[in-house]
């Protein structure tokens, strides 16, 4: 005598599924319903993490240089799989946990040992200690971009989405690889500008997780129109980013990062000022 088997709700795996499926439906009844996710966002978020992890690899094998590189096509990469999402209308909730944890990889760990492979390894030559220094510096901007991504997530929707609450973890990422791709190519070592690069490292991680607001651009208007001047810029910045692409890139997203704290304290004044004149 056959008899119908209830679906269990906590198996979870392909061939439980399937096996229901089956047997509901020689029952009369209807199984369980299949759940898949999007294949397209989630490809460009899986090239991500596939560039964030290479850049890990190249790092360890000495090649800086695509490291660096790898680093910013997974921010390209990071930009384009929510805005394929959005216009698919394949927004999905793992999607969203999937984008986070690649930036996790991409934004986090992957600068982070980059950093450490080209600049603060050397640095146990100094002493035992001063290698505790090198990689605890690696390892500080690897949990604030952590901490960084988390508060980001769980703030969703209830922040300003004109600014982000401190520097995001891409702009920081972007630091940290345009400065090693800017010194690579003009074959500067990373011990040869150590400090700075120390220096850089951990700024970048304090002002991920500071409550510093940046500007987010999501108000930038592409549809509105804009004078005939506005693509003469495009075209001069396109050109100049050609010529010079790794040293632009690391003065942009310095003086991005730099922006944050200058605007706090043109706030702050104004603040002063007003409070002054009453």
């Amino acid at each position: 005598m056959h008899t119908s088997v209830n679906p269990d709700p906590e198996v979870d795996t392909e061939v439980g599924i399937d096996e229901q499926i089956g047997e509901a439906e020689d029952a009369g009844m209807e199984g369980p319903r299949r759940r898949g996710i999007y294949l397209l966002p989630n490809l460009f978020t899986t090239a991500g993490l596939f560039a964030g992890f290479y850049a890990i690899v190249a790092a360890m094998a000495g090649h800086f240089q695509p490291a660096a590189i790898a680093v910013f096509f997974a921010m390209i990469m990071d930009g384009l799989d929510g805005r394929i999402a959005r216009l698919t209308h394949t927004e999905s909730a793992f999607g969203k946990e999937y984008d986070s944890l690649s930036d996790m990889v991409s934004f986090g760990l992957a600068p982070a040992l980059v950093m450490y492979e080209w600049a603060f390894k050397d640095m146990v030559n100094f002493g035992f200690v001063w290698g505790k220094i090198g990689w605890l510096g690696a390892f500080f901007y690897a949990i604030t971009a952590a901490l960084r991504l988390a508060r980001f997530n769980v703030r969703t929707g209830v922040v300003d989405k004109r600014y982000f609450q401190g520097l995001p973890s891409p702009a920081a990422a972007g630091i940290l690889a345009g400065a090693v791709w800017f010194c690579a190519d003009l074959d500067i070592p990373g011990p040869a500008v150590l400090i700075p690069a120390y220096i850089i490292t951990v700024g970048a991680g304090a002002l991920m997780v500071s409550s510093i607001g940046y500007y987010s651009f999501k108000d930038f208007n592409l549809h509105g129109r804009v004078p005939f001047t506005t693509i003469l810029f495009i075209v001069i910045a396109i050109i100049v980013i050609y010529l010079g692409t790794p040293w632009v890139l690391f003065i942009a997203f310095f003086v991005y990062a730099c922006s944050g704290p200058v605007m706090a304290l043109w706030r702050l004044r104004r603040r002063l000022a007003r409070r002054y004149a009453h």
